[in-house]
């Protein structure tokens, strides 16, 4: 099928060609500004009881948690003085006059109450909560925010709260990536230039990531229209629309180029190609696939949107290397060899390239100096490994706050003012809402013990303010007569200055409240019940995700190789290697190990859904990895090669190529490291290295020791799952010694260049 397949593309090259342009220009016209229609949240669980609790306070009680707060600071004087409270009471009654505002309250609104005052008097806090979902409250507050923050009179003005932080997020991410596409596609552009040696050869991995990429953004403006996409998406489709088109492009060409100096006619080298090595992107494409199509099992909208994202990338990139690029190579023909940089340079030195023999590279006698010590050598690998992993088991999980945010932005500023200057934590106040029960005892009795809790500041209800157990201040006679009909309440729950709402003292603050009786069922509101919330989500379908990424792997290994051995082995490396990876992560980024020199915020904790993002798009590219190094191992052993023959040949023809492809990918992953953002610089330093040490100690060390400890075991598989193989199996060998005789005129295409 492959061939018959190849045989077309190669026959109709030129309309491929112009089929696939017009495919990219129109991608780019529908997709060109996706960046503006994502999403800048989803790392909530809509079902959990926190986004219960949001969502009857919103439509029971039309109110909610504030996401938007004004730090405000007298420019000269305090915040008592009448020009400053003049301008305070008019941004309070500008942001109130909005029709997407509900709750706006500020410290002149509510009569000078002393909390929301910073210690000197200089600044003072405006409260307000913008409705409507995570793309409304995002738009909203970029009509907002650059009205009211800036100088009024006399004070400055700076904006925070979720609303504000997670607008500043999306902006930066947005700036980011564009940082990033400058840095990693010159410096990508010139390795791949060293790579190939050919000019010519060098664009043609560009010319597959710029179809990956131009789908994948329409894909997503596609897909957008029917959920939320998350806009951090993005760096996932620009890394692996790169990378993937490095990956298979330097598989195909390098078979490509092989076939040539068999001596086979250009087009037929092409079917040839397609036809054993297209096999092999094809395969690893499903795998890289369907371990990021795990992802769709979680109900957090940002990781489904790397799903979606990462699973359009993948197809279309490997479309674009088994159809746009064998009709490049068609039309190129031995041309593909020219404008050899590398000679060139070499020549200026008085040298000449280099091609050894079989037997004389390298990667061949790292794989035989291994295999001759197989047990000491992988002991002392997996013993580095192992202590490198050692850090994760202390690992905390958070979501994201201010903190990702560099020091300089304004969100971020301000938010750490007012963790400083404020004696109390009244912009991480949450909520505990009950739909039904009103009674005033009940309410008094209830607002008391939560009053009592430690880490309680303060307990705002109905019947009044408590605090240590004692009602502080009476009831608010406007609220009391506006919810006096309603049959349910809710409290608000102020924490101390001290307690952060990510942190294990507000987890536990929660669920000490979840637990305290009650005299009707609540439900808990607020960052550290969304965290407890999310995390509960997110680990409760670990074991599905993981499951579906190892049977699947399992299946297409088997399925490519007829072992039950070498998926298991697989399957075991890449964990050990992921679990050094994750303790690196944690050692760096949790513990602060660096943090100056990356320039981040340690918190003392990890974004809860790294780990799984990480893990999904790494598993499925040291997938990637696997079956290129086993389809050539395979291929030898299929040719009456022994194992430690075919190991040792199968490793020599890969090793460059999957080294060259890691450290391409890993420019490409590195760059995100510039990002302002701590996770995005967690996800391109953690999968840099996850990359790297896949490439290196996993395939050119780990492989080869079990490989030849399990000698011949290798390619065993018991007699109804041999029988299953010989049906259906796939193997890039079968094809080696048949070689296509289309109609193709290969006398036309220019003789390959040496």
């Amino acid at each position: 099928m492959l061939a018959r397949f190849a045989q077309a593309v190669v026959h109709h090259r030129r309309a491929v060609l112009v089929g696939a342009l017009l495919v990219v220009v129109a991608s780019f016209a529908y997709g060109g500004q996706v960046a503006t229609k994502l999403s800048s949240g989803g790392f909530t669980d809509p079902s959990s009881a926190s986004s219960r609790a949001a969502a009857i306070l919103d439509s029971q009680f039309h109110t909610g948690d504030p996401n938007l707060v004004l730090l405000v600071t007298a420019r000269t004087g305090t915040v008592d003085s009448p020009a400053v409270a003049a301008e305070g009471n008019a941004l309070t009654a500008q942001l109130a006059a909005d029709g997407g505002t509900e709750g706006v309250a500020s410290y002149w609104s509510l009569g000078s109450v002393a909390p929301l005052r910073s210690a000197n008097g200089r600044q003072a806090l405006i409260f307000a909560r913008l409705t409507g979902n995570d793309d409304q409250v995002n738009t909203r507050v970029h009509q907002l925010t650059p009205g009211l923050e800036g100088v009024h009179g006399a004070v400055d003005v700076t904006a925070t709260g979720e609303a504000a932080v997670f607008r500043q997020l999306g902006d930066t991410v947005t700036k980011d990536l564009s940082k990033a596409e400058g840095i990693a596609i010159p410096i990508t552009l010139v390795l791949l230039v060293f790579v190939f040696g050919s000019l010519i050869a060098a664009s043609l991995p560009l010319a597959v990531g710029v179809v990956a990429i131009g789908g994948t953004f329409a894909a997503l403006t596609g897909i957008q229209r029917f959920t939320n996409v998350s806009i951090f998406s993005l760096n996932l489709t620009t890394a692996l629309g790169l990378g993937l088109a490095i990956d298979y492009s330097l598989f195909i060409v390098t078979r490509y180029r092989d076939e040539l100096r068999r001596g086979l006619p250009s087009d037929l080298a092409v079917v040839r190609t397609v036809e054993t090595a297209g096999r092999t992107v094809l395969f690893s494409a499903a795998t890289v696939a369907i371990s990021l199509g795990a992802l769709l099992v979680f109900p957090l909208y940002f990781l489904r949107s790397f799903a979606y994202a990462g699973v359009a990338v993948v197809i279309i990139a490997a479309s674009g290397a088994v159809i746009v690029l064998p009709a490049l190579l068609a039309v190129l023909g031995g041309r593909v060899n020219a404008l050899d940089a590398r000679r060139a340079i070499l020549h200026r030195f008085g040298r000449e390239p280099h091609q050894p023999e079989i037997g004389e590279g390298f990667w061949h006698r790292l794989a035989t100096a291994v295999m001759r010590r197989p047990v000491p050598i992988a002991t002392a690998v997996i013993a580095v490994l192992l202590v490198l992993g050692s850090p994760f088991l202390g690992v905390h999980f958070s979501d994201p706050d201010a903190r990702v945010l560099p020091p300089t932005a304004s969100t971020r500023a301000a938010a750490d003012t007012i963790a400083a200057k404020f004696a109390s934590g009244e912009t991480n106040s949450f909520a505990i809402v009950a739909a039904h029960g009103n009674n005033p005892a009940d309410i008094m009795a209830y607002a008391t013990s939560v009053s009592k809790l430690a880490g309680v500041a303060r307990v705002d209800a109905l019947t009044g303010s408590y605090a240590h157990g004692q009602r502080i201040a009476p009831p608010s006679p406007a609220l009391s007569s506006r919810f006096a009909n309603l049959t349910g309440t809710w409290l608000s729950v102020v924490p101390t200055s001290t307690l952060q709402p990510q942190s294990t003292a507000g987890e536990h603050l929660v669920e000490q409240i979840r637990s305290l009786p009650a005299p009707w069922p609540v439900l808990v509101d607020g960052a550290s019940a969304q965290l407890i919330d999310s995390n509960a989500a997110i680990f409760a379908k670990v074991p599905l995700a993981l499951g579906i990424v190892a049977l699947v792997t399992f299946i297409t290994l088997f399925l490519m190789f007829g072992s039950v051995l070498v998926p298991l082995k697989a399957l075991l490396l890449n964990i050990l290697s992921l679990s050094a990876t994750f303790g690196a992560m944690v050692w760096v980024f949790q513990e602060g190990h660096g943090a100056g020199l990356l320039g981040f915020t340690a918190t003392g904790t990890l974004n809860t859904t790294m780990p799984i993002l990480m893990f999904c798009i790494a598993f499925g590219l040291s997938m990637d990895y696997e079956v290129f190094l086993l389809s050539r191992i395979k291929e030898e052993h299929d040719h009456g090669a022994t194992t430690t023959v075919s190991v040792a040949r199968g490793l020599e023809r890969t090793g460059r190529i999957v080294t060259s492809a890691a450290a391409l990918l890993a420019v490409v992953f590195l760059s995100f490291a510039t990002s302002s953002v701590s996770f995005i610089k967690l996800f391109g330093v953690g999968l840099t290295l996850a990359v790297l040490m896949d490439a290196t100690l996993i395939r050119g060390v780990l492989v080869p020791a079990f490989m030849r400890l399990m000698g011949d075991a290798n390619w065993w598989a018991p007699k109804p799952l041999r029988a299953i193989y010989n049906r259906i199996g796939i193997s890039e060998g079968a094809a080696e010694d048949h070689i296509p005789a289309p109609d193709l005129a290969p006398a036309r295409i220019p003789a390959p260049v040496a």
